[in-house]
Formats: structure tokens, sequence, C-alpha cells
């Protein structure tokens, strides 16, 4: 870890505190794993809403798995994208329910296997549930890497090793909730507030935006 890496991180510690969060409410791994699915394209907030009726009407693996697809589309719609997340619900919890007797699998290979799940998903999973080190690369994550300098690529697969080079293991989970939490307070898509920020010295965009090097 480079003293510039470390001297970002210990300023997120003391602004965020090392405390371990999720920002998806859930009760089970399987819940987790729906909302998840859920949160492609759409805040953690309107999935919570919808999730807080969801989980009420479909109280089990086998509710989800049986689901109408027409009817679950309309309890989903808001989240946007309803077809195919409706569509890839239905079809991993059928797979949960034959394959895995119910249970959520731990590794990045079994998860990414099934419907719906990418390696941002998977990896959601693993660091909640399984407390496996893990780098979620959501747009939060993405934006704010690459105006730090820790990323450069476009793909969220390859941000995702591009921060496990450079961030020890031990901070990965960590990384990811502090860094949603600063992008939802200071450092937003657009008109940012750099005046307030207490990144700003490392920040690539900033600097150049003052027509630094």
């Amino acid at each position: 870890m480079t003293k510039r890496v470390k001297e970002i991180l210990t300023l997120l510690d003391e602004e965020y505190t090392t405390e371990y969060k999720c920002y998806l409410n859930y009760e089970t791994p399987w819940q987790l794993l729906i909302a998840t699915i859920l949160s492609a394209q759409c805040t953690d907030e309107r999935v919570n809403i919808v999730t807080k009726d969801l989980f009420q009407k479909y109280t089990t693996l086998e509710a989800f798995a049986k689901a109408d697809l027409k009817e679950l589309e309309r309890d989903i719609h808001s989240t946007g994208f309803y077809h195919n997340k409706a569509k890839n619900i239905i079809a991993c919890t059928k797979t949960l329910l034959e394959k895995y007797n119910g249970q959520v699998p731990q590794s990045i290979e079994e998860l990414t296997k099934l419907a719906g799940v990418g390696r941002k998903t998977a990896n959601v999973i693993r660091g909640n549930i399984f407390h496996e080190p893990s780098i979620v690369v959501d747009t939060h994550v993405k934006r704010i890497s690459k105006r730090l300098g820790l990323a450069k690529e476009e793909n969220p697969d390859k941000i995702e090793f591009e921060l496990m080079k450079v961030l020890p293991k031990e901070h990965w989970i960590l990384y990811n909730i502090q860094i949603i939490a600063f992008g939802r307070s200071i450092c937003f898509a657009r008109s940012p507030k750099c005046k307030e920020c207490f990144l700003k010295g490392y920040c690539i965009e900033y600097k150049r935006k003052q027509g630094k090097k």
C-alpha cells in the first residue's frame, strides 16, 4: 500500500468510522440476494421501499420460485428493468431450491452462475453474509475511484481488479461502505461539493479543475 492510499483510507476511516453496515434491508441471505438483484440501476432507498412489502408478500424462497411473472413484475415495477429482474428472481430462487437446498452459495463462481447475479451482486453477498473480503463496484465506487486516481478502467469488473491491487484486503469491504457514504454526501456525479471535500488534495479531477498538474 502506498503512502498516498494509506492517507486516503485514514481520512475515510476518520470521517465515516470503521463500522460495517449494509444499505439494503434484509433478514436472510436470500433476501439480500433478491434486494441486490433489484438494486441494479436503482437506488437502495427505492429498493428498501419495495422490499418492505415484497418480503411480507413472498415470505419464502418457494413463494418467489412459484411467483407469477406478471404479478411479480407489478410488485417490483418501480425499481426499473422489472421484466428482467422478475424473470431472474424466479429463476434464481428455483436454482437455490433445486441445487443448493435453499442456501445461498459462498463462492463467486457459484454465485455468478445464478440468474441475474454478476460480480457486483456476488461481492455484496460475499462481503455482507460471509464476511469475505470483496470490492463492490457500484456507480459511486466507480466514479470516485477514478477521481482519486485509484482506477482508470470503465468496466466495473476491471475496476474491481484494479482496486484489489492498490487497496489492502482488510479494507475492501470498508472502502465500499465509506465511498458510498462519501458519494451520497459530498462527491456527487454532478456538482460535487469540492470546497467541503476532505479528499480534494488527492482528487485528480479537482486538481485538473484548479489548473494544477
